[in-house]
């Protein structure tokens, strides 16, 4: 906190001393002092490029030469405003100082990803020579070029001369892809614009200079002549934007300055009254407009960032044991509707279903990843083709393709999405290996080579090799693609994507999204951070990530401000506490408590988080010497008694999450959580916020999360909130709700917090911001 007052005492005093005269050269050395310190976001300021263009032979246009009307005004008026510089390259400056517009990651080359209606910022380094004052407006630009919204920018760290703001692309919606309202939205997608526009601040300027010499009697009579011109000017100025009332207002304010029967505190008054000042925000006189170069944001449709998924194998639902065999019967398509719905009682969006494609019988694995599969394993749904078919065709044992498009419109008559697993792989049986065997790996002896990864080895999979004829296998997944499109799939879950060629993807992805710009890609690539953010350029719209291996405070609070930070622009991470393929010590150790957890963490760190069926029963126990559940559903059909949530809890709980997220859609942006200070190492606090001008409601959505780590001791903790950042007024203090238990409390700068795993693990608080 010391370090924080102290950049704020540096700050105010940077702020203080501006005006049009040149620096003092002991003002040149606090301004070089204050530019050495970090921004908020840990990095140092540098400038970034731009998109690579031409270098151009055009002449550098000159600054526009004042008019003889203008200079003679000059004379009269004692000071010409600053005019706008006509700018012919992204090179050249306009006559303030517009740099490094964020976001703006590899040079431009790829636009900013965004959902209808998601708040985000944008920052951006705005200045100009000497102490004079300078503003800043964000303008948001639809993909036709009309303006959208238009919002002044705050100036957050005066030494690096940054400015921020938070905007939107449209506004949010929870239209479905197949519903008729979604013709609206789609017309709203596609490659919108921002820019900055810096100006000089002129108001501001002559404020600073006149109220001073008001008080120390010196040259009054000049300030406050020039002060009267300034608002007489700024009256008749198109660009602020005036109704005839405040124009009114400002003249008669400028009169007022000009009276002389009346003391010059009087007269400073007029120009410094509250509706001058609120005009000054919302309307301000802007000279010497400079626009930045526009950045590029892609805007996606609902549910491509904020989003909540339930996964379950159509296999095992409706499985039961028959009673005279003692063999499982193994579920379908039409038992599945009771996945739907259960789905649908917890509160989430998307259902995602593993692959429902026919399974290969040679080297068919067994139970627990067994080389050999007994005569009832039914072998691994990622194990794809046999001679019924393959990527195209619909396992005979779940149903056919009615009862596939069966499902689905149960689930968008429920209001489900249905995401369907693409594994881009075969069994030894699918019918791909006779018809194109160019498009495998062959070992030296000419046989078809299997997947591993040493020691690993998947004998029942042949990976695709993409050398020989690329193209043709983009041509045949896209016709898969479609197919499964027209059954009612909006949403494709692609697994592991980055042992595949990015370039592949890049084009695949172009190709569906051309013709159907509503489908979303999900990756699910656990690797290296540049593969995961390639993806993520070429459209994947969402990634799984590194969350199930984040546990402790530290962690935990470094990776929430990651994956919602400017990362979030291009990634966007889902948080899964675990999947068929994950499960950690954490939620093996941690028990019911632990499971409430991770499922906090997960629906309230990221905009959007899923959930693998079998978590509300807290089935978590592993395969030894493996992270992952032992009697893998992978592997066979899982029988499960769904009578016993009820005793957990936690499907209680997660529908209590989904519930407080489709009540705050607002709050839930990749770009707008905050890590609070706790005092205790297994308190982690953060806070989601979206400021009054973004919620529609003329008040700010505040979501404060406290979580205990420790699935089995009680903790205590002071959690320090910092009230202005949050539109909460210090004099009077926060009333906050638990959307948990339904309590409320009063919080003010630093509050206690006590949480045990065996009463509360979580406080979720709304801040309530009385009328």
């Amino acid at each position: 906190m010391g370090g924080m007052a102290e950049e704020k005492k540096g700050a105010s005093a940077l702020s203080s001393s501006s005006s049009r005269s040149a620096t003092s050269h002991s003002d040149d050395k606090t301004e070089a002092k204050s530019a050495t310190r970090r921004t908020s976001s840990g990095k140092q300021s540098t400038s970034r490029t731009t998109s690579p263009r031409k270098r151009t032979t055009a002449k550098t246009p000159r600054a526009s030469r004042t008019t003889k009307a203008a200079t003679a005004a000059a004379v009269a008026n004692g000071e010409v405003p600053a005019q706008s510089i006509p700018v012919a390259d992204p090179s050249q400056f306009g006559r303030i100082a517009v740099m490094d517009v964020t976001p703006n990651e590899e040079s431009g080359r790829f636009p900013a990803r965004v959902e209808l209606g998601e708040p985000f910022k944008v920052t951006a380094q705005v200045f100009i020579e000497g102490r004079t004052k300078v503003g800043a407006t964000a303008i948001v630009r639809n993909h036709r070029g009309k303006e959208m919204q238009r919002l002044p920018m705050t100036c957050t760290n005066p030494g690096l001369d940054r400015w921020e703001v938070m905007l939107t692309c449209g506004e949010h919606s929870d239209v479905k892809p197949w519903q008729p309202e979604f013709a609206a939205i789609k017309r709203q997608l596609g490659e919108w614009s921002v820019t900055v526009e810096g100006w000089e601040d002129t108001y501001k300027s002559w404020l600073h200079d006149a109220a001073i010499k008001v008080k120390v009697n010196d040259d009054v009579e000049n300030a406050l002549e020039s002060g009267a011109q300034l608002l007489e000017r700024w009256a008749k100025t198109a660009d602020a934007k005036l109704s005839a009332a405040q124009r009114k207002m400002l003249v008669a304010a400028a009169a007022t300055m000009k009276d002389t029967s009346l003391t010059p505190e009087d007269r400073l008054a007029a120009a410094t009254s509250e509706p001058v000042a609120q005009l000054h925000l919302t309307n301000p006189l802007r000279d010497g407009v400079s626009p930045s170069q526009p950045q590029r944001f892609l805007v996606q449709r609902p549910e491509s960032s904020f989003a909540a998924w339930y996964q379950f194998f159509p296999r095992s639902e409706g499985a039961y044991v028959d009673p005279e065999t003692g063999k499982i019967v193994q579920g379908t398509l039409k038992t599945s509707v009771s996945g739907l719905e259960r789905a649908k009682a917890e509160g989430f969006d998307i259902v995602y279903l593993p692959p429902i494609f026919p399974i290969g019988k040679t080297n068919r694995k067994g139970r627990n990843n067994a080389l050999e599969a007994g005569p009832d394993d039914p072998g691994s749904p990622f194990g794809i083709g046999s001679e019924l078919g393959g990527h195209d065709t619909v396992d005979p044992l779940l149903g056919n393709m009615d009862d596939f498009k069966a499902l689905v419109a149960k689930a968008h008559e429920l209001g489900l999405e249905i995401a369907l697993d693409f594994a881009l792989q075969c069994s030894p049986d699918h019918p791909w290996v006779k018809q194109h065997p160019d498009w495998f790996h062959h070992k030296p002896d000419g046989s078809i080579a299997f997947a591993e990864n040493p020691p690993k080895k998947y004998q029942d999979i042949y990976p695709i090799d993409f050398n020989a004829d690329m193209p043709g296998i983009e041509k045949e997944v896209e016709r898969v693609l479609e197919l499964w499109i027209n059954a009612g799939v909006t949403i494709f879950r692609i697994d592991n994507p980055h042992t595949k060629p990015v370039r592949f993807w890049q084009d695949v992805i172009a190709a569906v999204t051309k013709k159907h710009p509503e489908i979303l890609f999900l990756a699910e690539a656990f690797t290296r951070p540049g593969m995961m953010r390639a993806l993520s350029y070429v459209g994947f719209t969402q990634s799984h990530c590194y969350f199930p291996w984040r546990n402790t405070k530290e962690e935990l609070g470094k990776y929430l401000e990651t994956t919602n930070g400017d990362d979030g622009y291009y990634q966007h991470n889902t948080f899964w506490p675990t999947t068929p393929d994950i499960l950690t010590a954490y939620v093996r150790d941690n028990g019911i408590a632990g499971h409430a957890v991770r499922a906090v963490l997960a629906a309230m760190g990221s905009p959007s988080w899923g959930i693998y069926n079998g978590f509300e029963l807290i089935e978590n126990k592993q395969r030894p010497g493996f992270e992952e559940q032992i009697d893998n559903e992978k592997y066979e059909v899982k029988v499960r008694d769904w009578s016993a949530a009820d005793k957990y809890g936690i499907a209680e709980l997660l529908t209590n999450l989904n519930r407080v997220r489709r009540e705050h859609p607002k709050v839930f942006s990749y770009h707008n959580l905050t890590v609070l200070e706790s005092s205790d190492p297994n308190i982690l606090a953060f806070a989601r916020h979206t400021p009054a001008e973004l919620t529609g409601t003329d008040k700010p959505e505040t979501l404060i999360v406290v979580v205990n780590l420790d699935g089995h001791e009680a903790h205590q903790a002071m959690v320090h909130l910092e009230l202005p950042d949050y539109g909460i007024d210090p004099k009077w203090g926060a009333h906050i709700h638990d959307e948990l238990t339904g309590r409320d409390f009063a919080w003010s700068w630093d509050n206690f917090v006590s949480l045990a795993p065996w009463a509360d693990v979580a406080h979720i608080f709304t801040v309530v911001h009385e009328d």
